[in-house]
């Protein structure tokens, strides 16, 4: 093992020479993905890591003579999707000149905003020591909760095993329905089921109606009513010249009781009915005379205020309702995708997890009833075991920055405040930056510095661009309007002239987007020999994809139809989900 001394800064370059020769060269060698494969920011940093820490060499690249890396330098530039890059390539020569071809890299979402991304780039998963983990497993056998050695499927498997038994004899042990949400006789849930409610900063986060002209709210339920206190719901939608309407309403109770199931005639003729999600069809619908009006009528009839609503992302619902309700368990919320707090679980996929049910398996769309009562089984269950009850045991994370001092590695980061304030901890070099020019100019500075290893940086410039733009409500029109001809265009094109459509973009952002690649390229000058550039783009313009969202759920006036509107948001979806990454070796 070579000497401390020799493990950090320009003396790494020297003490390799005798085993690689003085002209090794460190070289990036991407290899050739699998169809329709892309990588996540995990990877990226994984990269870093690999390189620079203990981590897990990466399975997509190979860095050929990696000791040889004397610095890393980490560029973070939001806004630049693949779309854009393909179309605009032109003006981009150092991307292509410099580093090569990209790798297609999975956003966070599409509606992901940039602090969202940097956390993923900036912050790992802790490796604890071995000793960490024996005296952590101590103390969970001592406690008699889960240690690491237990298998955690076994034990939800337990728990609901154990919650479909109580299910059996549930008139025994708890009141259901209309006397109420708590559980009766000798057990009690370990939290209140107001505990799992969403708070009102969540609802509104989560695209729930809050104030909304023409929505109904419910209201007090009247003394010595029956208003029924826990209800689940699920509703079905059908697309009409204005979107999707609403075209069926389910309400259960907590045995699974139907309490409400009826169909519902849209206020505009019926253009596509959804059959494939909403199951509904023409002969469904061909009698039925029920308007939104009449169902919101029965719906307040049933729902007070103080009824817990259950279901699966039921903004949705609430909005093809028009209805404003505060008391939600939300259990696209209450179980935790695997991938993180910014996906939200399938409905199926959580139903056939932690209730062993196969739901939305049959080939004429989903069933309302069935819907709501999975949520119903999930929320009880979540409520009978626990908060912790189906979450794996919580693994901690750690700033990317304090991995790497760890391994002696020298950091720089250069920021805004914010940036700066949550991720330069410890002997980080923390350096505030102004502009992407006086990003570049420090960055620089610490590339060139012997006493820095890795360097991160951020050029903002064409996320700033996106977020003006939606700002105005003109820009905004121009934009979809724009985004739907070349839509309607390129529908029109063949296969081979599509590869080559691109969508115009304007002078402003074509400056941006020159200034970015000069940027770039005196960035990569200032590079030393062996030093490793990585460029991720983390997302496309996902400013705007928020915008229309909130355009769509508001019902806020456009010029433009809401059919075409919510085809532009799926084609921006699309495009800003994918953002790029490039990787390569200054030689």
């Amino acid at each position: 093992m070579a000497p401390p001394d020799l493990k950090r800064g320009p003396s790494t370059q020297t003490a390799y020479f005798d085993i690689y020769g003085p002209e090794a060269r460190a070289e990036a060698i991407l290899k050739t993905p699998e169809v329709h494969t892309t990588l996540s920011l995990q990877d990226i940093q994984g990269l870093v890591t690999w390189v620079f820490g203990d981590g897990v060499m990466p399975p997509w690249i190979f860095i050929k003579n990696k000791p040889l890396i004397s610095k890393v330098v980490l560029l973070y530039m939001p806004g630049l999707d693949a779309a854009l890059f393909m179309s605009q390539s032109h003006l981009l020569r150092t991307l292509r000149e410099c580093c090569g071809n990209p790798r297609a890299v999975m956003a966070v979402s599409s509606v992901a905003d940039s602090s969202q991304t940097i956390e993923a780039l900036l912050t790992c998963k802790h490796k604890r020591k071995r000793q960490d983990f024996s005296q952590a497993n101590s103390d969970n056998e001592a406690s008699g909760a889960p240690n690491s050695r237990q298998n955690w499927g076994q034990i939800m498997e337990e728990a609901t095993t154990s919650f479909r038994s109580q299910r059996e004899t549930i008139g025994t042990n708890r009141t259901i329905g209309r006397s109420g949400t708590s559980f009766s006789g000798t057990t009690e849930p370990p939290f209140p089921v107001t505990y799992y409610t969403l708070t009102n900063r969540a609802l509104q986060d989560n695209g729930y109606p809050i104030e909304v002209a023409g929505f109904v709210s419910t209201r007090h339920a009247p003394p010595g009513s029956t208003s029924y206190k826990m209800l689940a719901l699920d509703c079905e939608m059908c697309y009409t010249s204005e979107g999707l309407e609403l075209t069926r309403v389910t309400l259960v109770d907590k045995e699974g009781k139907v309490v409400l199931d009826k169909l519902v005639k849209p206020s505009r003729a019926i253009i596509d009915y959804n059959t494939r999600y909403s199951g509904i069809t023409g002969e469904m619908m061909a009698t039925v005379t029920t308007t939104i009006q009449d169902i919101q009528e029965e719906f307040l009839n049933l729902v007070s205020r103080e009824t817990v609503l259950v279901g699966h992302s039921l903004e949705s619902d609430f909005l093809a309702l028009k209805v404003i309700h505060n008391l939600v368990i939300d259990t696209a919320l209450l179980y935790k995708h695997p991938r993180g707090t910014h996906f939200k679980p399938a409905l199926r996929m959580i139903a056939k997890k932690f209730l062993n049910k196969e739901i939305q398996q049959s080939e004429n769309g989903h069933n309302s009833i069935e819907d709501a009562r999975a949520a119903m089984d999930l929320a009880l269950l979540k409520i009978w075991n626990g908060p912790a009850f189906g979450s794996p045991p919580c693994v901690p994370h750690q700033k990317l920055v304090s991995l790497l001092s760890d391994h002696g590695r020298r950091c720089s980061l250069i920021d805004q405040k914010e940036v700066l304030q949550r991720y330069a901890i410890g002997s980080c070099n923390a350096i505030l930056s102004l502009s992407d020019d006086d990003a570049l100019s420090k960055a620089i500075k610490e590339v060139k510095n012997e006493h820095a290893d890795f360097v991160w940086t951020q050029f903002c410039e064409i996320n700033s661009y996106y977020e003006n733009q939606i700002r105005n409500a003109q820009t905004l029109n121009a934009q979809a309007a724009e985004m739907i001809a070349l839509t309607t265009c390129s529908d029109r094109l063949s296969k081979s002239t599509k590869k080559t459509f691109g969508h115009e973009v304007s002078s402003e952002l074509q400056a941006i987007l020159q200034h970015m690649d000069k940027r770039v390229r005196d960035l990569f000058t200032a590079l030393p020999t062996n030093g490793l550039l990585i460029i991720s783009t983390g997302h496309g313009d996902t400013a705007t994809v928020k915008r229309l969202r909130d355009v769509l759920r508001q019902k806020l006036e456009t010029k433009i139809s809401r059919q075409k509107l919510m085809m532009t948001l799926e084609n921006l979806q699309a495009d800003a989900e994918i953002g790029l990454g490039w990787f390569c070796v200054k030689h």
